[in-house]
Order: C-alpha cells, then structure tokens, then sequence
C-alpha cells in the first residue's frame, strides 16, 4: 500500500526531505483523553495489548489528534519473554512482574525461542493487520521489540529495577548462561519482527532500554552483538536502533546495519554525530521533562533542537513521553516541527 505520508521512511532512508518527520515514544498513552477513557473500562494494560482491536484503536489515536508522521503499534517488549514461556503480570503503579525468573541454565533450556515462540503472540500481529486496514495509507506503522540485555534483565531481575544487579551478576558469575539466554531472545525476537513486517510494519525499532547501566565493555560483549544480528537480519524496511545512556558504544551502534541511531536527552548531537558519522540518520532527543514548561518555552527548545541536529534527523524525544505531559505541550513541540523547513544547504 503506497503511503499518502512517507517522510519517515523517506528520512530513514537517507533521502532529501523538507523538514524532519516527527513521532513520539509512548504517543500512544495516557496524555490523550481518548486513551484514558478505553483504559478505564478494562482490567488494566494488558488486556488493552491484547484485544487487537482496541489496541489498534490506541495505535492511530495520536495520529489522529497530534498529527505525528508514524503510528507506533501498541504493545509492550516483554511479550517476548511470555512468548518464550516466561509469564509476567502488570502491576499498576509499579510496573511489570515476574512471578518466576531465570536463574540457571535448565531454566533457559526450557524456553521456547524462534519461530515456535514467536508464533506464540497471534494477537500482536493481528493488532498490526487491523491498524494497517484502518490508516489506509495515511502514515507509515512503526513495529518494535526490546533488545536482547532489556529483556534478560527483566527475566533475571524478575521485576524493574534502578541497578537491576540480579542481571548484571548472571553476567558476571554465569556468562555462559547469560549467552545461552540472550541466543534465545536474539531468535525469538528475529522470527518476531520478521513476522510484524509481514504484517505491514513499515519501520522497526529496537529498544535497549537498560543499555546505560552496563560497563562498556559488558555492553560490546553481551548487548551489541546481538543487536548487530537483530538488524542485519531485517530486510525491507529500515531498522532503528534506541540504547538508552548507552553514549560511550556510539561509534560502535554506528557500524551496526540500521538506518537510524536513537539518542537520549543527555547525548550531544553534535559528539554523536561525530562518532557515528554522516551516513546514519539520528533520531531524539528533546529532553521529556521540557514538555512541562510553558508553550513558548517548549516551542524555543524544540527548534533548538532542530537546528543543533541539522538534515538527516527524526524529531522525538529523548525517551517516552511521561503520562502527566501537559497536552498542549505535546502538540507545541510535535506543531513545531512540523512548520520547521530545511535551508537548501542543510539538505543532504
């Protein structure tokens, strides 16, 4: 299906556009009254995630009130891990839940991995076929997954965590179990956007949430490898890459075969780009926070930040977009963007 708006593909792509494309992490939540009012009648997060549908509906709501240049599926990354047979609850106000975790070895042998636990989420790519059917074109339709270290540090924490040291240990007492762990992720989490493109996903993104807490060289050894093969497995549709306080690995996420490099709110475009080169477009990194200030403050910041990123650039903020975010800052920094024009000589 051609799409009416391709400015986010087209920039992923490396070609000239006119001004920067412009979607928010977590656009679909609680700052929209029309999301609330879904949520209110249901048990809680999960149950949204899990009626294609209503998560469908959830996916264009911002499409449909901020104007945005992508929808982003509604789903969560650790479907992931129940995929593979490791179950998690929500809990409200807290965050996500492992009853069990892993520990050993023999617990990771018993997980499913690749296309057997993949096919496991029936209702995720069903929410993209009816997402796709209902925007008819209008934007393209982002599809995501966690990378491999996120979701083994909630698999081995068992729950959030601000050190997650539970998972930083494995990695240090257990490598080989961590790697065995981390192999099956990496083939579930392959055959799972695989899949989400044949269901029309027109862009991927891979979310290293957790990248931040570990050493530099814990990250080149257990994160970026399996990151690296996540994108290079991925044809037809551009790849975005998003670890989040992961700054000292950015020449290295630069060599990795995707097209964009997300950045977070405390990473200098103008050091990132001179680590990852020209080739990359960069995504990021208005600072979430500046959102609770006043319109003309937000609408200062945003071209700010415009201007310090130059051409090849995907206007988002630094991380998801907070549930308290003031409504009409949202649509200032998203309105912002979508006036901003290129000079001539910026475009590349």
């Amino acid at each position: 299906m051609k799409l009416e708006n391709d400015l986010l593909i087209r920039t992923a792509n490396g070609e000239e556009v006119e001004r920067p494309p412009v979607w928010m992490m977590r656009q679909a939540g609680r700052i929209l009254p029309q999301y609330r009012a879904i949520r209110s009648k249901l048990s809680g997060f999960k149950e949204l995630a899990t009626t294609p549908s209503l998560a469908a509906e959830v996916t264009i709501q911002p499409v449909d009130e901020l104007d945005v240049d992508a929808a982003i599926i509604f789903s969560d990354i650790l479907v992931i891990p129940e995929a593979m047979g490791l179950d998690y609850e929500l809990v409200e106000k807290k965050g996500p839940l492992f009853p069990k975790t892993i520990q050993t070895m023999a617990d990771v042998e018993r997980l499913l991995e690749g296309e057997e636990a993949a096919a496991n989420l029936p209702y995720v790519y069903e929410s993209l076929d009816i997402t796709k059917k209902e925007l008819n074109g209008r934007v393209p339709l982002i599809g995501f997954a966690g990378a491999p270290w996120t979701i083994l540090s909630y698999m081995v924490e068992g729950s959030g965590s601000k050190t997650f040291s539970k998972a930083k240990k494995l990695l240090y007492s257990q490598p080989a179990v961590a790697h065995r762990l981390l192999e099956k992720i990496t083939t579930t989490t392959i055959a799972y956007l695989k899949t989400k493109v044949k269901h029309g996903a027109n862009l991927i993104q891979v979310f290293d949430s957790w990248a931040g807490i570990l050493t530099p060289e814990q990250y080149k050894t257990f994160a970026l490898p399996y990151i690296k093969r996540i994108a290079e497995s991925i044809e037809d549709v551009p790849v975005t890459v998003f670890a989040k306080g992961a700054w000292f690995v950015l020449e290295d996420l630069g060599k990795i075969n995707c097209q964009t490099i997300g950045l977070d709110w405390n990473t200098n475009p103008e050091l990132a780009r001179e680590l990852i080169g020209t080739d990359k477009v960069l995504q990021g990194n208005l600072d979430p926070c500046q959102l609770y200030a006043p319109t003309a403050e937000v609408e200062k910041a945003t071209k700010a930040m415009l201007q310090n990123f130059g051409s090849k650039h995907i206007a988002n903020l630094g991380h998801g977009v907070y549930p308290d975010t003031p409504l009409d800052s949202v649509k200032a920094f998203v309105n912002t963007v979508k006036a901003y024009r290129y000079e001539s000589s910026l475009v590349s």
